[in-house]
């Protein structure tokens, strides 16, 4: 798990930039101004990589160095999507009236199915990243670096599925 793209961190930061600017405003020094915008900066940079997420396919992959697939639901869905919209124009350009209700509902369904998807995808992520907080610590109080480890690596692939759900979610919000 790498710290650098910490939620946590960041707003540990944010924090930090805050108490410093209050007080670079009392001291009126430059130095404790610069510090100050300096933590900020970090903490924005922290945020902005711990909500990073790239994507191949059904593939995503985090700033914390996590890979997820997507749920079958999420790319079926996509898929029937793109089918139903291909029905429904063709329907429109050659006046089949039944192709186009068709790729319409198949447009709908396919819309529902990706958004079942992204739920499970996003509450799956949610769990894995709790569990392997929780078990990351545990397994450190007892000194268990494998488990430590496995459960690190369980909270980054939860940490990416929810970022990959969340980002999928505003795109298609907008």
């Amino acid at each position: 798990m790498s710290d650098n793209s910490s939620s946590f961190k960041g707003y540990a930061d944010q924090v930090t930039g805050a108490v410093q600017s209050g007080v670079a405003s009392i001291t009126g020094s430059a130095g404790d101004k610069a510090n100050a915008q300096q933590s900020k900066d970090k903490a924005a940079l922290e945020k902005d990589l711990s909500h990073s997420v790239g994507k191949v396919g059904p593939f995503a992959v985090s700033g914390s160095g996590g890979v997820s697939k997507d749920s079958t639901d999420r790319t079926e869905g996509s898929y029937n999507q793109t089918i139903g919209s291909g029905k429904e124009m063709l329907g429109n350009a050659i006046g089949a009236d039944g192709l186009k209700k068709q790729g319409i509902q198949q447009n709908q369904e396919g819309k529902e199915q990706e958004a079942k998807g992204q739920l499970s995808d996003l509450g799956g992520g949610m769990a894995d990243r709790i569990t392997g907080t929780t078990g990351s610590a545990f397994a450190g109080l007892t000194g268990n670096r494998a488990d430590q480890q496995r459960f690190a690596q369980q909270h980054d692939a939860g940490k990416t599925a929810q970022r990959s759900a969340e980002a999928d979610i505003q795109r298609n919000a907008q």
